[in-house]
């Protein structure tokens, strides 16, 4: 009989995730410690963490972008773009609730994503890249801030 702790066990992770991970939730509710399969447990937990990570920036990347829009772009519906931030902080909100600790990086993510959230929004409303400002002009409260619209 084969365990997880063979290299039979490492072949099931290429093989089919899904079943591989439902054997590792199986080995650490019985307790089978020594049968998990660390090497991949800990490549997907810092998978998850960068996963977090990207999808973080990636929304405020948009949320930023439509406060630029919101901004900068005054002949266009605003209602348009108001609904886009309602959505992005609301998913925020949610990343963050399932995440404490990562509010403390809220401000360095969005400052990260700032120039390419300021070059989407220069493509997207055809207005010249100088126009919009140099460095990120909200703080993290308005960013998050549900009444806040420039």
């Amino acid at each position: 009989m084969h365990t997880l702790a063979q290299p039979h066990a490492t072949s099931k992770y290429d093989q089919d995730w899904v079943l591989w991970i439902d054997a590792q939730v199986r080995l650490i509710s019985e307790r089978r410690f020594s049968e998990l399969d660390i090497e991949n447990l800990v490549e997907e937990l810092d998978g998850m963490k960068k996963q977090y990570a990207h999808e973080l920036d990636s929304r405020l990347t948009v949320l930023i972008m439509h406060l630029l829009k919101c901004q900068y772009q005054k002949n266009y519906p605003q209602n348009k773009w108001r609904s886009t931030l309602i959505e992005q902080r609301r998913r925020i909100s949610l990343l963050v609730a399932s995440a404490p600790s990562m509010r403390a990086q809220l401000l360095p993510f969005a400052r990260d994503c700032y120039p390419t959230a300021r070059r989407r929004a220069a493509l997207e409303t055809r207005l010249a890249l100088e126009v919009l400002p140099a460095q990120l002009p909200y703080s993290i409260e308005q960013i998050l801030d549900q009444d806040f619209t420039p």
